[in-house]
């Protein structure tokens, strides 16, 4: 199976493949291994000390590394310890790992210190992300160090740091050769790393943007904007930035030595963002939310949200309104919107100062009093919604969102014939609620629509530059269509 998932990949276009030993169930066949292989080698045989899965004797394990030395192999991979007992030979180039699944340690640098004592060609460090900003302290020591670094932190924290490290100067990153097997905490897939984030074309003048919010991983976003970038022939690339909520002021101030020119911004962070920035685009401060971060001039980070002018447009799309005036269809509507965090804020807004007649609901009631007040609308209690007529149903709350394919906010019998009904929920595109509507006569408006003009708004804001909105678009329904039901 090594040898055959090893020609796989070698079709698919990898260059270096490791190999490791310690996964075998018996003592590897090194000959049968390494005989035609199909790209160049890392031969790396893990104890179990070191998160590994060899079980046999350590005089038998650095017998294998030996072996593989002298059979030629292009790099083998040796831990500080053992590097001082199996010398150079031959040509093998030799890895020099350290590997903390706990942490990333304050005295990294020593630790970097110490492994380059031990004749490495290449350092690699891999350390347990406990705080975004453990990426940024690896990345400053992979672009200072005198001997070739990979740097990498683990988990889903340190996936920024996969990423880019070789844009800051790593001779190479490590990916798993299938989305089903993970060798390592937060390992991304070749094919992610080379379709999503085109990880060899990335250089030192790569510009970096990027999407922060927890959770992160169900973000479309990366795939959406990479290929936009890629689309448009610009040097970019766009990373997703796991931030909790109590780290956002710290992992700002630290990606600025990243270069990060510009971020989406999705929850938690929408309204706390406005906390730790002081220069906002209209008319964020009346909305009290932002999803969106970029450089102005002086190179100051600036908030919008693209959120209200994107929900306005797909809105105006639902209504079948002519052109010339985008806020003159909602006059005089009704509305219930479902939801009070940021995306409804913007949403909310919008209607308001487009003459719509708004009715908030949200199931932590407080949270949808708050809001109505600050809109000057009307409010009701969760359980009520059913009886509110409106002309507009717009949902703001996850319900509905991947996995949970069977939920929906607003029971089906609820719905009126005629309403329109808005789910900013893009993915899946049609929602239990979006086909129940259907179902019920309701003209309706996926999210997909307002993603994607609000990410068009985004890249504009980020490059200076139109949006491919077309190819955003499809490139976002295939995204949907290739993600995984349960």
């Amino acid at each position: 199976m090594m040898i055959a998932d090893h020609r796989a990949l070698a079709e698919r276009g990898v260059e270096l493949v490791e190999l490791r030993l310690d996964w075998l169930a018996h003592r590897p066949d090194l000959n049968r291994l390494l005989a035609d292989r199909p790209t160049p080698v890392v031969v790396t045989c893990r104890r179990e000390a070191d998160r590994g899965r060899w079980k046999d004797s350590e005089p038998q394990r650095q017998t294998i590394l030996r072996s593989a030395v002298a059979a030629g192999v292009e790099y083998v991979d040796l831990e500080e310890d053992t590097a001082r007992s199996i010398p150079r030979y031959g040509k093998t180039r030799r890895i020099i790992s350290h590997h903390d699944f706990n942490e990333t340690p304050l005295d990294l640098e020593q630790i970097h210190a110490r492994l380059c004592q031990c004749d490495p060609d290449i350092v690699k460090l891999a350390t347990m992300a406990n705080s975004p900003t453990d990426n940024v302290r690896m990345l400053r020591l992979v672009a200072g160090a005198k001997v070739p670094t990979v740097g990498i932190c683990m988990g889903e924290l340190g996936v920024p740091s996969r990423i880019l490290t070789g844009r800051f100067g790593a001779p190479f990153t490590y990916a798993t050769f299938s989305s089903d097997r993970e060798l390592g905490p937060g390992q991304l897939s070749f094919q992610a790393m080379q379709r999503v984030y085109r990880y060899d074309k990335i250089s030192m003048t790569t510009k970096i943007y990027g999407v922060l919010g927890d959770p992160i991983s169900h973000s479309l976003s990366p795939v959406l904007h990479n290929a936009a970038f890629e689309n448009a022939g610009i040097d970019a690339v766009y990373v997703p930035f796991r931030v909790p909520k109590d780290a956002l002021a710290a992992t700002l101030d630290q990606l600025s030595w990243l270069g990060v020119q510009g971020l989406s911004v999705t929850l938690p962070h929408k309204e706390a963002v406005l906390g730790v920035t002081i220069r906002h685009d209209p008319p964020v401060s009346e909305i009290g939310a932002a999803n969106t971060l970029y450089r102005d001039e002086e190179g100051l980070w600036r908030t919008n949200n693209t959120d209200y002018d994107a929900a306005l447009e797909s809105l105006k799309i639902g209504l079948a309104e002519p052109d010339e005036d985008a806020l003159s269809p909602l006059a005089g509507k009704t509305v219930l919107m479902l939801g009070a965090g940021g995306v409804a804020r913007a949403i909310g807004m919008g209607v308001v100062r487009a003459g719509g007649a708004l009715t908030i609901t949200n199931r932590k009631h407080a949270r949808a009093v708050e809001l109505a007040k600050h809109l000057g609308c009307k409010q009701t209690q969760w359980e009520n919604r059913g009886a509110v007529f409106a002309d507009i149903l717009i949902n703001c709350t996850p319900v509905g969102m991947h996995p949970d394919l069977d939920a929906t906010p607003f029971a089906a019998n609820w719905l009126r014939e005629g309403t329109l009904v808005f789910d900013t929920i893009y993915n899946p595109e049609r929602t239990l609620l979006i086909k129940q509507a259907r179902e019920r006569g309701c003209p309706t408006v996926s999210g997909v629509e307002m993603f994607v003009r609000q990410a068009a708004r985004q890249f504009h804001l980020f490059t200076g530059r139109p949006a491919p909105l077309d190819f955003m678009r499809d490139t976002l329904r295939k995204a949907i269509s290739v993600v995984k039901t349960p």
